[in-house]
């Protein structure tokens, strides 16, 4: 769902060097953890994550922030205790010093707290009650308006208005998302990112009063975990990295084999538009996602982008 590769959360480095104990025993500064350990923890994650092996100790330093990236899980319950403004806004700056193209900057954060906004988008999306359960509800924004009002600001010519401008803000928007979801594991919050508020973009624009240029890239549940989100099986490195030019050897057969261990780990409960497709005697993530995108999508959503004013020529 969100682009691989984005997790950089710069201010936080820090927390990945080391120290020595006592005992002489090289350990992480985060949770005192033997050096030995966070690479058992790491390998392990990864292993059962992408049913391959990966070696830790390949790591010049950094564990601790590997281990927390390895162990990325979604968080879908939340406990009824507040996230203080201040860390909200500490999450916002980390987050928002990701890269981002040409330094233009192009994205912007929507901070919602009002039980009755968000009971305003939960209906929107009854199957996500976790968003008005949520104490904060983000929603990550590419801003393509910025840049062309700082050009009339300084009197120059903006002739760059083409779908490069909502492709740059879009990415830097994902960027940043990327950057919040780090940042807030990294302080023990659980986030949700919630792609479906696209589906009512029109709406989300109208209810927050986003003007031209500016459109909702995803939003964003943040708070307290109550309980621990199951790991998420992910596709082989060897379907999704490439080296040197890109290639898809045996690709049926390397997602057939994610199928079927993606299953073993975490089966699917229920079989997508039966009455359409019939049940599969094997149901695996392939099947789900054919199904799934079988049905048009956010048709609309062209329309709205052309709507806020870009164009996508």
């Amino acid at each position: 769902m969100f682009l691989p590769g984005c997790f950089f959360v710069f201010v936080l480095v820090a927390l990945s060097s080391t120290t020595i104990s006592p005992r002489g025993k090289p350990r992480s500064v985060l949770g005192s953890q033997p050096m030995s350990d966070l690479i058992h923890r790491i390998e392990t994650l990864l292993a059962e994550r992408f049913g391959e092996p990966f070696r830790a100790d390949a790591a010049p330093a950094g564990l601790d922030e590997l281990a927390r990236m390895a162990a990325h899980r979604v968080c879908r319950r939340y406990e009824a205790r507040d996230v203080a403004p201040d860390l909200v806004r500490l999450l916002c700056a980390c987050a928002l010093s990701a890269p981002t193209k040409s330094d233009l900057q192009q994205s912007d954060i929507l901070i919602i707290r009002d039980k009755g906004k968000r009971h305003a988008i939960g209906a929107l999306l009854p199957e996500m009650p976790w968003l008005i359960d949520a104490p904060v509800f983000i929603i990550v924004l590419g801003n393509g308006r910025r840049t062309p009002q700082i050009a009339e600001m300084r009197g120059k010519p903006f002739p760059n208005d083409h779908l490069d401008l909502f492709f740059n803000a879009t990415v830097d928007a994902a960027i940043v998302l990327a950057g919040l979801v780090q940042a807030a594991e990294a302080v023990g919050l659980g986030c949700c990112p919630i792609s479906m508020i696209r589906d009512h973009a029109q709406t989300i624009a109208e209810m927050f009063g986003l003007p031209e240029k500016i459109v909702p890239v995803a939003g964003l549940t943040l708070g307290w975990p109550a309980e621990e989100g199951a790991l998420s099986p992910r596709l082989p490195l060897s379907v999704t990295v490439h080296e040197e030019r890109y290639a898809e050897t045996e690709l049926a057969a390397n997602i057939d084999a994610y199928d079927r261990r993606r299953a073993e780990i975490r089966p699917y409960r229920r079989q997508r538009d039966t009455e359409r497709f019939g049940v599969a005697r094997f149901y695996g993530w392939s099947e789900d996602k054919a199904r799934q995108y079988a049905t048009p999508q956010r048709a609309d959503f062209g329309a709205f982008v052309r709507r806020q004013g870009f164009s996508l020529d």
